[in-house]
């Protein structure tokens, strides 16, 4: 896992970054025995793909101040951003018991630059103490980018930045979600493609910037997201 790590990182990593990351990853196997926490358990694609692949966003020089993961599942990339960058990472997810591990996890390490928060996305948006209040908002393949904005772009402040992790329909997903950025306060900037080398992944950065404020009516019931997305 270190080696790994430390060979194919995407940014510069302490000694110590890289040890913290061993440590989430032994609690993470340890754990995945009684929750079903990751699919991946092969000790090469748990570094690429969990690890290294949650390392990408932080290579932008984008992701500062207050970062919120969305849909964090088992605490990816929101686990390696926090260690990575010393920022404070909010883990969201809807799972309860996943969240748990990842307060577990950070509790353990005195991680105490990670937090977390249960609920539904959606839901959580429309609530002042959440809305427009983090500077960097990451997600990874949760959904299709037209839905994942609504869910997302509430949360980011006018002038920062949602961070779109997505797989190799990231410049289809880009062009079909073009009305709901716009709609959603937010403006594309680039997409940023790249290959993990050991699973030969083909992945992709889509990089929003909020521009204005959310409109108050989004995001809207999940059902209606869903059936009719922007």
């Amino acid at each position: 896992m270190i080696d790994i790590i430390k060979k194919h990182s995407p940014i510069s990593l302490t000694g110590e970054q890289v040890d913290i990351m061993q440590a989430v990853y032994n609690r993470l196997v340890e754990k995945n025995r009684v929750l079903n926490l990751t699919a991946i358990t092969n000790p090469v694609e748990v570094a690429e793909l969990h690890f290294i692949d949650s390392l990408y966003p932080v290579s932008t020089g984008l992701v500062k101040g207050n970062v919120l993961d969305v849909g964090s599942g088992g605490g990816f990339p929101g686990i390696p951003v926090a260690v990575a960058t010393g920022n404070n990472v909010t883990c969201l997810d809807a799972t309860r018991k996943k969240l748990d591990f990842i307060e577990e996890t950070a509790d353990f390490l005195s991680l105490d630059n990670i937090r977390v928060l249960c609920g539904r996305a959606e839901e959580l948006a429309l609530k002042n103490e959440y809305r427009e209040k983090y500077d960097t908002v990451l997600s990874r393949g949760v959904a299709k980018l037209n839905v994942l904005c609504e869910w997302c772009l509430p949360y980011v402040k006018p002038g920062g930045y949602f961070i779109a992790m997505k797989g190799s329909n990231a410049v289809e997903e880009a062009n079909q979600a073009r009305n709901a950025i716009k709609l959603l306060g937010g403006e594309m900037v680039e997409i940023i493609q790249y290959k993990l080398e050991l699973t030969g992944h083909d992945h992709a950065l889509v990089i929003i910037r909020k521009t204005t404020n959310t409109p108050v009516t989004f995001p809207r019931r999940n059902s209606l997201i869903m059936k009719k997305p922007l």
